[in-house]
């Protein structure tokens, strides 16, 4: 299971940190799958912003680069999304995800429920 938490409403450049919390039976998959985030605007198609590939290489969507950083816990439990200078098209919900391959890929193995960010 993939729980994440962090997301709420923010003034435009302000920033957040949200998290993402491996536990029960995918407790260990973040040490074997490539873990990242999605979001979905209202309206947009899911889009894919940040994912960390089995080798540690960081990638990041054009929309987020320079903004966003994910990140991973030392036990690799846990996945971070650290968020600046946020912008209103920056408004989603935001989705973990976990892939069995060794980089993300648009349709991954285990999906979080999401948590609202909200710009304004």
């Amino acid at each position: 299971q993939l729980v994440e938490s962090g997301g709420g409403s923010v003034q435009p450049g302000g920033s957040l940190t949200l998290s993402c919390a491996a536990s029960g039976n995918t407790g260990y998959i973040s040490s074997a799958y490539c873990m990242g985030w999605f979001r979905r605007a209202p309206g947009k198609e899911r889009e894919g912003i940040a994912a960390l590939d089995l080798d540690g290489v960081a990638r990041y969507a054009d929309s987020v680069k320079g903004r966003f950083t994910i990140s991973q816990d030392n036990s690799k439990t846990t996945l971070y999304l650290q968020m600046n200078d946020l912008k209103p098209e920056d408004t989603a919900m935001y989705y973990c995800a976990a892939d069995k391959n060794p980089r993300m890929t648009a349709i991954p193995d285990y999906w979080g429920q999401g948590t609202q960010v909200t710009v304004s």
